[in-house]
This record gives C-alpha cells, sequence and structure tokens, in this order.
C-alpha cells in the first residue's frame, strides 16, 4: 500500500468493526427537525472547548502558492482550484495545510467554535508531508487554546514494532510543544489512533509505551483490542446502521480503556473516487448528524455517555464527512453541493451550520458527563 491514499477512498480501508453493507437509510427514515431534542441543546450552551470531543483533521493539502504544487485537491484527475476532488467546495477555496496564519490558523478558530478541544491529525510515518505539517498544526492548535493527538494512518510497513518507534519519535519531536495533547484523567498521556488497526494481528507490543501512550484501536471486534489503550470506530456510515456496540462499550469499561465512538455529519466520495461502490450517506439537512450524535451519546455501558467522542471529520473534503464550512458560490463549471439548508439556514449563514451544531452536541455531552459524574 502507498504511503498517501491516492484515488483510493479511505472507506475502502475499513475493515472488522465497519458496516459492509451499508445503505445511506437515514435521509427518508429520520424523524423531522421539529423532533430533535432542541430543549436539551439550548439548554446546555457550550462555554468553552471541550477536552472528550476529538475531531479527526486532514493536513494534506497543498497548493503551487505555498507547497509548489496541487496535493490531494486533484485526486480523480481534476484540475484545481476550479476542479477539486470533493463535492462540495470549502469557503477557503484550495487552501494549503501549511498555510500557518492564513488557512490552517481559520481552522483553528473554527475548531474553537465547535468546542472540539482535540483536533487528531492525520500522520503518514515519520518524514511524510503530514508529518512535515506537523509543527503548523501545533503552533496554530496553540494559539486557540487547543491539543494535538495523532491519526496514524496505514503507511507502507506500518505494524506494532514501528507503531511504538513512532510514538517515541513524536513525543521526543513534539512532546514538549504546548499542544501536544495530554489526556486529563487517563495519566496525562497521549492519544494516537491506528486507523485500520485490523491490518495487523499481534499489537502486543503497544505495551512498551503504555506510560506515555494511549493507542485507539479503529474496530469493535473485541477479540482485537485487548493490547490497546482505547476503541474508535472512524465510519460515519457504519454508526448510521445503529451498530451494537453494548460488547465494546462493557469491555472498555470493565478494563479501564476509552470509549470513543465516532459519528460524522455524511458520506459523499463519488468525484474524489470515480467508479467508487460505497454507499453515500446522505445529510438530510442535519438530520443525520443530529442522529448519530444521539446514537453515540447513548453508547456508553450501562447508558452512561461515552468516555469520548471522535469526530470524522473536520476537513476529509474527498468523502464529504467534513464540518469545515462549504460554499453555494463556487467558481468554474462543476456543480458543488453546500449546506444550504442545514438547521434551516440559508446563505451564509449555512456555511458555519456544522460548525455550530456541533458546539452544542459538544455541550450536551458535556452536560451529560456531568450529570453522570
Amino acid at each position: 500500500m502507498s504511503r498517501h491514499l491516492g484515488s483510493l477512498s479511505r472507506r475502502r480501508l475499513l475493515a472488522g468493526g465497519a458496516a459492509t453493507g451499508a445503505a445511506a437509510l437515514i435521509g427518508s427514515t429520520a424523524a423531522p427537525a421539529a423532533a430533535r431534542p432542541e430543549d436539551a441543546l439550548a439548554k446546555a450552551r457550550p462555554k468553552g472547548v471541550s477536552a472528550n470531543a476529538h475531531i479527526f483533521y486532514y493536513p494534506w493539502y497543498g497548493s503551487p502558492e505555498v507547497y509548489g504544487a496541487w496535493r490531494h485537491w486533484q485526486q480523480g484527475e481534476l484540475t484545481p482550484p476550479d476542479a477539486l476532488s470533493s463535492n462540495y467546495y470549502p469557503v477557503l477555496g484550495a487552501y494549503d495545510s501549511g498555510d500557518l496564519h492564513g488557512a490552517v490558523a481559520r481552522h483553528m478558530r473554527w475548531l474553537r467554535r465547535a468546542r472540539t478541544g482535540v483536533l487528531v491529525s492525520s500522520w503518514w510515518g515519520q518524514g511524510s508531508y503530514e508529518d512535515l505539517m506537523a509543527p503548523v498544526v501545533l503552533d496554530a492548535a496553540a494559539a486557540e487554546g487547543l491539543q494535538v493527538a495523532w491519526h496514524i494512518e496505514p503507511y507502507q510497513g506500518r505494524d506494532a514494532a514501528s507503531v511504538v518507534a513512532d510514538i517515541r519519535y513524536l513525543t521526543e519531536r513534539y512532546g514538549t510543544h504546548p499542544a501536544f495533547h495530554r489526556a486529563a484523567g487517563h495519566g496525562d498521556r497521549c492519544a494516537y489512533y491506528v486507523f485500520n488497526s485490523l491490518l495487523t494481528v499481534d499489537w502486543s507490543a503497544l505495551h512498551e509505551v503504555d506510560d506515555i501512550a494511549l493507542v485507539m484501536a479503529q474496530t469493535w471486534d473485541e477479540s482485537r483490542i485487548g493490547d490497546f489503550g482505547g476503541v474508535y470506530t472512524y465510519d460515519a456510515i457504519a454508526t448510521a446502521n445503529r451498530p451494537d456496540w453494548t460488547g465494546v462499550a462493557a469491555f472498555c469499561a470493565e478494563r479501564g480503556m476509552v470509549w470513543a465512538p465516532s459519528l460524522g455529519p455524511g458520506y459523499l466520495d463519488d468525484r474524489a473516487v470515480p467508479g467508487n461502490t460505497s454507499p453515500t450517506l446522505d445529510r438530510a439537512d442535519g438530520r443525520t448528524y443530529d442522529l448519530e450524535w444521539e446514537y453515540a451519546l447513548a453508547s456508553g455501558h450501562e447508558d452512561a455517555p461515552p468516555d469520548w467522542v471522535s469526530i470524522t471529520s473536520f476537513n476529509e473534503w474527498h468523502e464529504g464527512t467534513q464540518i469545515e464550512p462549504a460554499t453555494a458560490r463556487t467558481p468554474g463549471t462543476l456543480d458543488y453541493l453546500s449546506y444550504e439548508g442545514a438547521y434551516g439556514r440559508r446563505g451564509a449563514h449555512a456555511e458555519t451550520a456544522y460548525l455550530d451544531r456541533t458546539a452544542r452536541w459538544v455541550a450536551r455531552f458535556e452536560a451529560a458527563r456531568a450529570a453522570r459524574g
């Protein structure tokens, strides 16, 4: 497998815990927006970011002006900046992940607005483009009081031993940075999410870094998570199908592991991966996102809220899971979707609909955690 995804959808890498025959049922079966728990959300106005709300972040974009060439935006043989490898178009256009004082600084302000206190930055190995972007992400996050955890992707040659080496490398290189994630209540260890952890069978080497790392498995197969410090699910399509997470939540609770179910607003990768067979998960003007939040918040052991939630995603534009603002005012001739109509919003007000909805759900999540003590 190549270090970067190229034209391969991340969805096709998912295995084990992901639903394989999912269909986008929410758009047709969800209750109308008026039936959503608006009163509870309105009473739980957020006062600050949550260290328990984590969101997946992708620093893999490049532009000729900053990086010297296009990166990722041209996936699917498209020609930026008018034709992007996404069915949505960013408010910021075809930005560069190295643009510290421009796009990346704006991202961190938006993440703070969404009250997501920890961004989980996609990382493709030592010396990768995403590794080179790490100081930019950390510096921008620190300016907004956010923390950065790491999403260790399936780079070529990844196994348990290499991940242990990666954790030591990241700790030595960035561990003193003020934005480097430290999980309060979990030994101040940094979280490392391992995407598609089922690719490796034996993860016992992870115990070598138990003192500094809280490593998260991406599956809910209880037979494959015993060497990890926690579990997440990543796949928003699977969450829409309301899988049975009872066993994995209990497994984590009984062993002091972190349960961090994943949720997202939708899924659509048709433009980035032409001819794909992945199902589409319709956003349904926000109803999909609300239903996934409801399900995730009720997924803890014995109806308690989970330890963390993990949001898919801030800016995975290729798969249409992003909550980053999108615009209906697009260049070129390609048709793009937008957030028009989400939660009843129109025009420029719709662009930030998912940021603001995230903030309200994060507030409800923290209120539920506080009520449980």
